[in-house]
């Protein structure tokens, strides 16, 4: 087990080894560029950490010692001195970046005497007191575990003492004063003295980084990016270089293009006379970079070639931080920077134009459910919104939602089913929960590289960040105007935040829809050509299918009828033809329904020519259109206790709650629905079979292409979908009459229940093609009804590894897979061009999609907006397949982890 590892000595491709972090260290020490010197603690050590339970490896403290040593000679300090005291950073890496989920310690080395020679050596006491209480707020947050606020309290308090705001302005005294004042809360709440030997430090400070791995942000953040736990993080000690040593020192954050837009221009923000977390903590609004040329000409342009040298050496976009150190450049840190989805396919394209990629690499740096945000809404440009204040647009995309002013509250209000905005001073990443639970992030503080920036820019949520306008109090925020309160908005009160443009606005606005770039068009033609899976999707409106046609979808692999019957004029019909206590009854309601239907279909047609159009007959069971039982039952004894009660009246409600109750069963999922119906009432499904042909023909005369799939729901036994075809076909040929065809139509089901798919051989004989209902078959592989899993044990499932995933989320390949994968071949053992395909929500999952390319299947269906991501999905799992980067589909998944954020 290699457990040392020191800068010089690594290489980019050691990443596993050594942590994104730290390979990109090692790189950048190895091509030349000013990375003071530092060595890794490999994740080999960070997984033996757990496998013990929690306890260093023996022998691990004298390696770094030794490397300590080394460290030493290199910077001509030594750790510990009281004349020239070597100072460290101790910082995570992990294998997939996880911005701010785990801990930092920064001036690690000092203390009650250290801190004097620092003083001595650098000839500014004021400094070396502001790195001293530094590291003991960080050293007792990570460390001990104590809350930030016992310091910062301390820290305003002194500050108002002071009469001064920024940090900078603060004498030595008064750091001095404070630094007694921490060392107290440490000796109260921790209940022992901020350790004085620098060697107990550093032991502490690693194991306590390594603890960090585990996390309560740091493990919510995998399971929403699907990190492994097993991939731990290493640890990467550093040598200081200071940033807040005076007005020619500072720090930043640069990305070498736009990560909101991909502009070809540098991006990002600085602090003069300020350290490390200043600027992603977001504690001081910084400058925009431009700024650094007037301030720091000669650092301004190490930082630009250094930024040219690091993008072309590592053919992306990079996220640095630096720091400048006496007028000199540093580099700590260099990454692939996380990008909105706008910037992900305008840099894709871009690189494929410069010459620096292939449009196969291209399409592998996308991540496709970064498509969702590139799909985003923004506000229609015809309101006038009432805005309150403007700040910083970190994230792209528009959203409204109620003010709620910490994590815990979004989270629980949105569970309650209610939109909300989080509204901080500054989000940390204890947040990240509220962060993922609002529709998006508004900050008074903090800038575009801050943490809320970068995860809700990751997460695809729009964010306004550094809005200084306005003031947060109790429960409610002020908004300033000229040192006035021009308004006030109070906890539920609604809001709504443009993250392209940064502004605060009263109230809901319009929204408008989100329309493909001439970039993704591109990226999506590139695509095309790789993939072999086609990508349906599932519409039940003329409106729906336009749009998804428009989003490149090649048929529809879904339209669910039932959907079409639940508009206000239609259920009354419907509710007639449920209740007719006699056939000719029935008859008459069906004939009624039929022009509608005939209609529908038509629009879908028309919408889809050229297209195969999949028809799912009739499927929910027959109760969900009429009254609910209870209130009916209610209305009944209402009506019995009114002296004045309509007697007629009071006959119909139990007439009807007397056919309600006939109809009532106790697992409806489970019963008279799908082709049970259409086997029991017949009648229904031909009226269903004729309003599809009656269509199909009328469309053909008037010249357009029409490709009806009719799917018979629910089947469970090759009987069932004999008697349906011969329905089918018998209707066809009714609406026919002696004339020729002009279209081919096909039959076929959807395997959704097991008996289905473990007897797909017998079913094949009567069906033309397979559509896998994985959302059903989900649910009844695994005997979990869905509306009460995700609600109630789903999510202690996912959080305690039960389960790798929500299956109704992401195809459950060992279960529900297998039965697919039998189901398939078994079917084209007695058809072998029989059709398939998946038509639940997995068509839209990446995973599953990969799972659909390598199962031989046709075609995924998908929502509409999902179109473009399935897209993609389906040309990145060809490529994955084409050259065997991955079998493991979570492997290939990480493989472009840089983008997943």
């Amino acid at each position: 087990m290699l457990r040392v590892v020191p800068f010089e000595m690594g290489n980019a491709s050691m990443k596993q080894l050594l942590g994104g972090k730290g390979a990109n260290l090692a790189e950048m020490t190895r091509v030349g560029l000013p990375v003071p010197p530092g060595f890794t603690i490999t994740t080999d050590v960070c997984r033996a950490y757990y496998a013990a339970g929690g306890t260093m490896p023996e022998g691990l403290f004298p390696e770094v010692q030794e490397a300590m040593r080394r460290l030493e000679q290199a910077k001509g300090e030594r750790f510990g001195d009281t004349e020239r005291p070597l100072l460290v950073s101790v910082r995570s890496g992990s294998v997939t970046s996880m911005p701010g989920m785990m801990d930092t310690i920064l001036n690690l080395g000092l203390n009650d005497e250290t801190v004097e020679g620092l003083a001595r050596s650098t000839g500014d006491a004021r400094f070396a007191y502001d790195c001293y209480r530094r590291l003991i707020q960080m050293f007792g947050n990570v460390v001990f575990d104590l809350e930030g606020y016992h310091f910062e309290f301390l820290l305003q308090r002194m500050k108002q003492r002071l009469g001064v705001e920024s940090d900078h302005q603060v004498t030595a005294e008064g750091w001095l004063s404070l630094i007694g004042e921490y060392q107290g809360i440490i000796l109260k709440y921790a209940g022992r003295a901020f350790p004085q030997q620098v060697d107990e430090q550093l032991e502490l400070a690693v194991e306590a980084v390594f603890r960090s791995w585990n996390n309560h942000r740091a493990q919510i953040y995998r399971n929403i990016h699907r990190i492994p736990d097993e991939q731990g993080t290493a640890v990467n000690i550093q040598s200081m270089v200071f940033g807040n040593m005076g007005a020619d020192c500072g720090t930043g954050v640069v990305f070498t293009r736009n990560p909101s837009t991909g502009e070809r221009t540098l991006y990002g923000e600085f602090l003069m006379n300020a350290q490390g977390e200043d600027v992603v903590a977001g504690v001081r609004t910084p400058k925009p970079i431009v700024k650094l040329q007037e301030e720091q000409p000669e650092a301004y342009g190490q930082l630009i070639a250094a930024a040219q040298k690091l993008e072309g050496h590592y053919r992306d976009m990079q996220d640095i931080e630096f720091t400048v150190e006496r007028g000199k450049l540093y580099l700590l840190q260099t990454r692939s920077g996380k990008r909105t989805a706008q910037a992900a396919v305008r840099l894709a394209v871009a690189f494929v134009g410069e010459g620096v990629i292939t449009r196969e690499e291209a399409i592998q740096r996308i991540e496709p459910f970064h498509l969702d945000q590139l799909l985003h809404r923004a506000i229609d440009p015809s309101c006038r919104p009432d805005v309150l204040a403007s700040g910083l647009p970190a994230s792209p995309g528009a959203a409204a939602g109620q003010a709620v002013f910490d994590a815990d509250t979004a989270e629980a209000w949105a569970r309650a089913g209610k939109k909300v905005i989080l509204v901080r001073s500054e989000t940390t990443p204890e947040d990240i929960h509220g962060v993922l639970a609002a529709e998006g992030v508004l900050t008074s503080r903090g800038g575009m590289t801050s943490h809320a920036a970068v995860v809700a820019r990751g997460m695809g949520k729009p964010c306004v960040c550094g809005c200084e306008a306005i003031r947060l109090g109790e429960r409610a925020f002020e908004v300033a105007q000229a040192d006035q309160v021009a308004a006030t908005i109070a906890e539920g009160e609604w809001i709504s935040i443009d993250g392209a443009t940064g502004r605060v606005i009263r109230g809901v606005v319009q929204l408008r829809e989100p329309e493909l770039t001439a970039e993704l068009e591109q990226l999506l033609s590139w695509a095309d050509e790789i993939r072999r899976l086609a990508v349906y999707t599932n519409a039940d409106t003329p409106e729906d299918a336009a749009k998804a046609r428009g989003f490149g979808a090649e048929g529809i692999g879904l339209c669910r009828t039932e959907h079409m019957f639940m508009s206000p004029d239609r259920i009354p019909v419907v509710r007639g033809m449920i209740l007719a206590e006699r056939p000719e009854e029935r008859a008459e309601a069906l004939r009624e329904l039929l022009p509608m239907q005939q209609s529908d279909f038509e629009g879908l047609f028309r919408a889809m020519d050229g297209l195969p159009v999949t028809i799912r007959l009739l499927d929910p069971p027959l109760h969900e259109f009429l009254p609910n039982l209870e209130e009916l039952a209610v209305l009944r004894s209402q009506l019995t206790l009114r002296q004045d009660a309509d007697e007629e009246e009071l006959q119909r409600v139990e007439r009807l709650l007397r056919k309600v109750r006939s109809l009532h069963e106790m697992n409806p999922m489970l019963g008279t629905r799908g082709c049970r119906l259409g086997l029991i009432h017949p009648e229904i499904y031909e009226m269903q079979a004729e309003a599809i042909f009656r269509a199909a023909l009328h469309c053909s005369e008037q010249g357009i292409d029409v490709r009806p799939d009719i799917m018979i729901p629910l089947i469970g036994h090759a009987s069932e979908l004999k008697l349906m075809r011969e329905l089918v076909d018998r209707a066809a040929s009714e609406a026919l009459g002696s004339r020729p065809c002009p279209f081919t139509y096909r039959v076929g089901t959807m395997i959704e229940v097991p008996r289905a798919a473990i007897t797909a051989a017998s079913i094949a004989r009567h069906a033309d093609f397979f559509s896998f209902g994985t959302n059903d078959l989900t649910q009844m592989t695994l005997g979990y009804s869905r509306d009460d899993a995700e609600g109630k044990f789903l999510s202690h499932y996912v959080e305690h590894k039960l389960l790798p995933a929500n299956p109704f989320q992401v195809l459950d390949q060992e279960g529900v897979g297998m039965l697919i994968r039998w189901a398939a071949g078994q079917g084209r053992a007695v058809k072998p061009q029989l059709k398939m395909g998946v038509c639940g929500e997995h068509g839209g999952d990446k995973e599953s999609i990969f799972f659909c390319h390598a199962e031989g299947l046709d075609y995924v269906s998908c929502s509409p907006y999902r179109v473009p991501l399935a897209r993609i999905a389906a040309a990145q799992a060809a490529l994955t397949m084409a050259y065997g980067e991955a079998t493991d589909h979570e492997a290939s998944a990480q493989q472009h982890s840089a983008y997943s954020a």
